[in-house]
């Protein structure tokens, strides 16, 4: 049995012959430096949960597919790791995907959601901790997704899609189904059960027609505080989400908060009274910042953030009633704080700069005493840590890449500069691996989307972010927390409101200019690039900054800001907290817009432009790259070449696109910025087959046995 057929066969036989491999223009890398072959092979983890009694953590690992497998995303595995011992028990593995894995209220088994079987919905599971079957406990039609075990333990509640009406499905069926953009939408909604016969539970809808983004259970088990939009659509659940009471017997609901823009998550106190919550302070605020406080019985929340707070807190916890505890992006580092439910200053009791460890929101027992916690660092990509309360260390428990160890990195700290204005900005930079003071390298700015985030002090490393990759081959690479970053304040945040592509990319391109001014950069030899608001970076320096940057590598990004509005799926947004106003008659907005397009200024590039993803994306579409590809293409431009992904959004889940990218951007860069091939020449091959993993001439002879 082979995978290609006779055609596929005779395709591959005419690139083999047209095409040279990549390793025929790629300069050798020493096999002590970490390779892209090993970018594709990294193993994290972005999920844990710690049982009642603190003794293991349940976590998922997430195992890239290989180049030969079916298309798809990474497998998720699940696994526990002894607190005490260290001891690493596989739960369910292989060509798997687990997901939320949370331990029962006695600690005694581990529910988690799993689809198996090709054309299964997702459902809820359940598996002892002491070994045994894992059962299917939910049969939703639509499929299953967040889950939570009642206080008692006797069931589940879990959110589940509405069923399409039948009259849908038969139109389906006859070729009648047809898209009506933002109509016809279904809601999420809520159910619970009791476990019944061989654990199966019988769902109980508890609400009806509203959409139901996520939610908790009261620790009494009758109410929910439920997080609703008005409609199942993106934007809604970016802009307009309210968190609401819900009475699980009755089914009424009563809306909590007034929240003016962004809502993130929620907590219960442990007596059910009070109600903790992230949110942003007002409606342009473009992320998560602030901590509040309100009374379940319905009085005015109370923001516990100083307005002063140089950061972004992102989640909320409560230690005991009286006392709620918060995660916030500090800068490249984080920090886990306590502050009194009624307002007051706050207490670091965990601070990742000086553990050395960035690490996500944690799980912890109820008794506030023992943590679990996914943690990175530069070496790090994402392991199982554990924290007592108290102690001055988090304990690793997992080493899911060893071999990082057995690789020479380069160096990576976190550095700061002065803007043009003089506001200091902070990034983080790898230096090349066997960095020599004095010499000049050639230099890779890497600008991180939203704009609302920034990069942290860890393993910065991923198929479009390949930071060792590039060490290890020569480079330096600086990642820039430009104005617009969260991290820093709402203040520093806000400053790219009503300005895109104005001090933020300025900010980017003083980044530059510092370090070559520092001697570390060649400013002859740079490439910038990035990926969304990255892509509209990289296709702004293609053209505004072109002579600052040799080569771009513009990955779903933005090129036409007017088109963008009209085409993104999260329109609000855009015009809330990026914009600050919509196209009407005043032209002075209409002429803005234009004149802050990567389009406006494309007939004066003179930088290698490579632009490059998915054909599905809704949140950037993919027009903003064909009118880029075209503007530049019509202005005569040398050296500029389109790329998309079949079935891919915003970003790339399935490894093909994730190998091709890997490679495709790291070949741009080495032809034009490191080997200063140029322009007028020609483009580097556009096919590069001899670097995904795919043994073409095994293949052929299969082919031939046949």
């Amino acid at each position: 049995m082979t995978r290609f057929g006779r055609f596929d066969f005779l395709l591959a036989l005419v690139l083999s012959l047209m095409i040279p491999a990549l390793s025929a223009f790629q300069a050798p890398v020493s096999a002590d430096v970490v390779s892209a072959e090993d970018m594709l092979r990294v193993k994290r983890t972005y999920y844990a949960d710690i049982s009642p009694d603190g003794r293991w953590i349940a976590y998922t690992l997430s195992v890239p597919r290989c180049a030969k497998e079916k298309a798809g995303g990474a497998y998720s595995e699940l696994y526990l790791v002894s607190t005490k011992t260290g001891e690493i028990l596989p739960f369910i593995t292989g060509k798997v995907n687990v997901g939320s894995p949370r331990f029962s209220p006695d600690g005694k088994k581990i529910g988690f959601t799993m689809r198996r079987g090709e054309k299964a919905k997702t459902q809820v599971w359940m598996i002892p901790v002491d070994g045994g079957e894992s059962v299917q406990v939910t049969t939703s039609k639509t499929g299953a997704g967040s889950f939570r075990w009642l206080p008692d333990g006797s069931g589940i509640a879990w959110l589940e899609m509405e069923e399409k009406p039948e009259v849908e499905k038969t139109l389906d069926d006859k070729g009648y189904g047809f898209i009506y953009y933002e109509e016809n939408l279904r809601n999420r909604e809520l159910y619970t059960g009791k476990f019944g016969e061989c654990e199966k539970v019988k769902g109980k809808k508890v609400t009806e027609g509203i959409h139901v983004v996520g939610f908790v259970l009261s620790p009494d088990g009758k109410y929910a505080a439920i997080a609703t939009c008005p409609k199942n659509l993106i934007d809604h659940r970016y802009m307009f989400r309210k968190i609401h009471i819900l009475d699980l017997e009755t089914g009424r609901t009563r809306r909590l908060t007034d929240n003016p823009g962004k809502l993130g998550g929620f907590a219960f106190s442990p007596d059910g009274k009070k109600l903790a919550y992230v949110a942003a302070l007002t409606q342009a605020d473009h992320a998560l910042s602030q901590a509040y406080v309100i009374d379940v019985a319905g009085k005015e929340a109370i923001n516990l953030t100083p307005e002063d707070f140089r950061g972004h807190i992102n989640w909320v916890g409560w230690e005991n009633n009286g006392t709620v505890c918060t995660l916030a992006g500090e800068g490249a580092w984080n920090t886990l704080s306590t502050v009194k439910a009624k307002g007051g200053g706050r207490k670091v009791i965990l601070d990742g700069k000086k553990a050395g460890i960035v690490f996500n929101a944690p799980h912890f027992t109820k008794d506030f005493k023992h943590f679990a916690f996914v943690g990175a660092s530069p070496d790090i990509p994402g392991d199982i840590f554990y924290w007592k309360k108290g102690g001055r260390e988090l304990e690793r428990l997992t080493t899911f890449n060893p071999w990082i160890a057995e690789r020479e990195l380069g160096r990576q700290e976190v550095v700061r500069y002065k803007a043009r204005d003089g506001l200091e900005i902070e990034g983080i930079l790898v230096y090349p691996v066997g960095y020599e003071e004095g010499k000049q390298y050639p230099l890779i700015m890497t600008v991180h989307g939203g704009p609302e985030a920034h990069y942290r002090n860890i393993w910065l490393g991923s198929y479009f972010h390949p930071a060792q990759v590039l060490a290890g081959k020569g480079y330096a690479v600086f990642y820039p927390n430009y104005r617009a970053s969260t991290g820093y304040g709402v203040e520093f945040a806000a400053q790219g409101y009503m300005d895109a592509a104005g001090k933020e990319f300025d900010d980017v391109a003083d980044g530059i200019d510092f370090l070559v001014d520092e001697g570390i950069a060649d400013g002859s030899r740079v490439g910038l690039g990035g990926g969304s608001y990255g892509g509209f970076a990289a296709a702004w320096f293609a053209g505004y900054y072109t002579g600052k940057v040799r080569a771009v590598c513009m990955f779903v990004g933005i090129s036409d800001l007017v088109s963008k509005r009209g085409t993104t799926d999260i329109p609000y947004e855009e015009l809330y907290v990026h914009s600050g106003k919509k196209l009407d008659a005043d032209w002075d907005q209409w002429e803005f817009s234009l004149k802050r397009s990567p389009i406006y200024w494309a007939h004066q590039s003179r930088s290698a432009v490579l632009i490059i993803g998915g054909a599905a994306d809704t949140r950037v579409h993919p027009s903003q790259s064909l009118e880029f590809h075209r503007r530049l293409k019509m202005n005569d431009h040398p050296a500029v070449r389109l790329v998309q992904y079949p079935g891919e959004g915003h970003g790339n889940r399935k490894q093909p696109g994730r190998i091709d990218v890997l490679y495709r951007h790291i070949e741009w860069y080495d032809w034009y910025v490191r080997d200063r091939n140029p322009l007028e020449g020609p483009m580097p091959p556009l096919l590069i087959h001899g670097s995904y993993g795919l043994d073409l001439e095994e293949e052929k002879e299969e082919e031939g046995k046949e």
